[in-house]
C-alpha cells in the first residue's frame, strides 16, 4: 500500500508526461503481482468494486468531526478524498497498513453499507496520511492524478517494449487484476487471446491540416467527407455480442442499448460517428449529450435522442482484416458490406464531390451554413493505422466562433485548483420588456487561460465578490471574456435558451467596458 500511496503521490504532483510515465513503468517493474494488477485498474479502467464513497466517508466522518465543517471544509478542499484523509485522526500504531491485494479482498467481501463502513473505518485507522488518501482514490474509482487509461497503457508499453496497439487489442478480453497481461509482457507467459471476444482496436486519428499541407496534396489523391459534430465510436459486432467503444477504447455499449440491439447477428468491426437523427436530419451534440455516460436508459430517453451511426470505415468483414488495404478498398468493402448487410440505424458517411483545391475550399467555406463542423480528408492510399500518423488524415474545421461575454459567477476548481477560482460562468446583455439590460449566463468554461492568468483571474475575483454560495462567488459584473465556441445550438434546459459547444476563454479583455459585451441576440443569431 505504502509504494501505491507514493506513486499516486507523485503523479499528482508530476506535471511532466515524461515523468509520469516513468513513474508507472518503475512502478509497474518493481511491484509483484497481484498488487500492481489492481494499481493498474485503479489508474486505467476502475477498480471493479461498487462503494458509494461520499455517503459512506459523510457517515464515518460525522463522528470525528461536525457535520457542517465537514462540508465545508470538502467545498474548500474541493477533493472528498483528500478533505477525510486530512481530517481522519491519527491512530497511534506502528503496524505498516496491509498490502495492496488485502484492501481489495476486504473491500470486497464487505456486504452492505454497514459493514463496507466498518470496513473503510478499520483500513482508515491504520494509515498515513498519504496513504489514507490513496486508499479513498483507490477505491472511489477516480484517482484525478492527470493519467488517462491510455497514458497508463503506454507505460505498460514503455516498461515491456510492446507497441501501445498490441496492449490495446487484448485490453477488453483481460480480467482484473491483470495476471495474464503482465505475464505476457514480462515474456513468462503467451499473448492474451481477444479470438471471440468483441476486443476495442486502436482508432486511426487525424492531424489538423496546416498550411504546409497543402503542398503536398492533390484532389486526386484524397477524398473528402463532412465531420460531423458527434462522437466518434467503434462498433464490434460478433453476432448477438455488440460493443460500442469510444475512439479511447472505452466501453459505452450499454448507454446505447437501441444501437448495440440493432447492430446484432453480424459479423464486422466498423468506424463510425455517433450522431442523434430525427426525421432524417442530424441534430445539435446537445441532444446527443442527453445519451452520454447514462446508466439506465429508459424508452422515453431512447425514443425522444435516437441514436445512429454514421460509418466511415470498415476494419474487419468477418474474420478478414481489412486494415492494411488503402482506403479505397476500404470503402468499396464497406459500401458493399453495407448494401449486403443492411444495418438498422446506420447509414454511410458520404464522399463530396469536388473539381480542385480550389472548389473544395469553398465548400469547406460553406459548411457553417449547412450546421456542419468541417471536412475530413483522406488519401485514398492510405491503409488503417493506429494513432495519428502523419500525412494520412486530415481534419479541416471551421473557424471558431468568438463573442465578448462578462464574468458573473466563478467557482473553486478541483484537485490541483482546489484553491483558486478556475470555473467561470459569463453571461450576455438581454434587453426586457421595459426596456432595462440584463445579463443572463450563456456559457461555463474552465480553460483557455494560462496559469499567470489564472492567479489574475483568482485575485480579481476575491477582490470583486458580491456574493458567496458555498464554493461559488457572484462577481461584480465589469469584466469581459472574449469566448472562443464552435458552434451554439438552442436549449431549453438553459436559462437564456442556448448552449455553447466547447466554449474556452480566448481572451481576458480587461480593457473593455462589461456595457460593451454581446447580447444574447446576437449570440442566438449565430445558431
Amino acid at each position: 500500500m505504502r509504494s501505491f500511496a507514493h506513486l499516486l503521490d507523485s503523479l499528482s504532483t508530476s506535471q511532466s508526461r515524461t515523468a509520469k510515465l516513468r513513474l508507472m513503468s518503475d512502478y509497474f517493474r518493481a511491484t509483484p503481482d497481484p498488487d500492481r494488477g489492481w494499481a493498474l485498474a485503479a489508474l486505467s479502467d476502475g477498480l471493479d468494486v461498487s462503494v458509494p464513497i461520499r455517503r459512506v466517508l459523510s457517515g464515518l466522518m460525522a463522528d470525528k468531526i461536525d457535520p457542517v465543517l465537514y462540508k465545508l471544509s470538502r467545498d474548500y478542499v474541493g477533493d472528498t478524498a483528500e478533505t477525510a484523509a486530512l481530517l481522519w485522526p491519527d491512530q497511534q500504531t506502528n503496524a505498516p497498513p496491509p498490502a495492496l491485494c488485502v484492501i481489495v479482498d476486504r473491500i470486497k467481501a464487505a456486504q452492505g453499507t454497514a459493514a463496507l463502513s466498518r470496513e473503510i473505518g478499520s483500513l482508515l485507522d491504520v494509515m498515513t496520511v498519504r496513504e489514507r488518501w490513496a486508499f479513498l482514490k483507490l477505491i472511489s474509482g477516480a484517482p484525478r492524478v492527470g493519467v488517462s487509461a491510455r497514458l497508463t497503457k503506454t507505460a505498460l508499453a514503455e516498461m515491456s517494449g510492446k507497441a501501445v496497439s498490441e496492449i490495446e487489442e487484448v485490453w477488453h478480453s483481460l480480467t482484473q487484476p491483470y495476471v495474464s497481461l503482465f505475464a505476457w509482457l514480462e515474456g513468462r507467459g503467451p499473448r492474451p487471446d481477444p479470438a471471440g471476444k468483441p476486443v476495442f482496436r486502436p482508432m486511426m486519428l487525424a492531424n489538423p491540416i496546416e498550411d504546409r499541407d497543402w503542398a503536398e496534396l492533390s484532389a486526386d489523391e484524397i477524398a473528402a467527407e463532412w465531420k460531423w459534430d458527434g462522437i466518434r465510436v467503434q462498433a464490434v459486432m460478433q453476432g448477438s455480442d455488440v460493443r460500442l467503444y469510444s475512439r479511447t477504447g472505452d466501453d459505452i455499449s450499454s448507454s446505447f442499448p437501441d444501437l448495440t440491439g440493432a447492430l446484432g447477428h453480424l459479423d464486422a468491426v466498423a468506424d463510425g460517428e455517433l450522431l442523434v437523427v430525427r426525421d432524417g436530419s442530424v441534430q445539435p451534440f446537445n441532444d446527443l449529450q442527453q445519451r452520454l455516460n447514462r446508466k439506465t436508459v429508459t424508452s422515453k430517453m431512447m425514443r425522444d435522442f435516437p441514436v445512429h451511426l454514421r460509418l466511415y470505415d470498415l476494419l474487419f468483414e468477418t474474420s478478414a482484416d481489412l486494415r492494411n488495404l488503402p482506403f479505397r478498398d476500404r470503402r468499396e468493402r464497406l459500401e458493399s458490406w453495407h448494401s449486403k448487410s443492411k444495418p438498422p440505424r446506420t447509414d454511410l458517411s458520404a464522399l463530396i464531390a469536388f473539381r480542385d483545391l480550389t472548389h473544395l475550399k469553398d465548400i469547406w467555406s460553406g459548411t457553417r451554413d449547412g450546421a456542419i463542423e468541417g471536412l475530413m480528408l483522406k488519401r485514398w492510399s492510405s491503409p488503417y493505422l493506429a494513432g495519428r500518423p502523419k500525412g494520412h488524415w486530415y481534419k479541416w474545421k471551421r473557424a471558431a466562433l468568438t463573442v465578448d461575454c462578462v464574468l458573473m459567477y466563478a467557482q473553486r476548481g478541483s484537485g490541483k485548483r482546489s484553491s483558486f477560482y478556475s470555473d467561470y460562468t459569463f453571461g450576455a446583455w438581454k434587453t426586457g420588456d421595459d426596456g432595462t439590460r440584463s445579463l443572463v449566463p450563456v456559457g461555463k468554461a474552465y480553460s483557455g487561460f494560462t496559469d499567470v492568468e489564472l492567479k489574475q483571474l483568482d485575485t480579481f475575483i476575491r477582490a470583486n465578490t458580491t456574493e458567496s454560495f458555498g464554493p461559488v462567488r457572484a462577481v461584480a459584473q465589469k469584466l469581459v471574456f472574449e469566448v472562443a465556441f464552435d458552434a451554439v445550438q438552442n436549449s431549453n434546459r438553459h436559462k437564456s435558451g442556448v448552449a455553447m459547444r466547447f466554449p474556452r476563454i480566448h481572451r481576458i479583455r480587461w480593457d473593455k467596458p462589461a456595457v460593451e459585451a454581446d447580447t444574447l441576440e446576437a449570440i442566438i443569431a449565430l445558431i
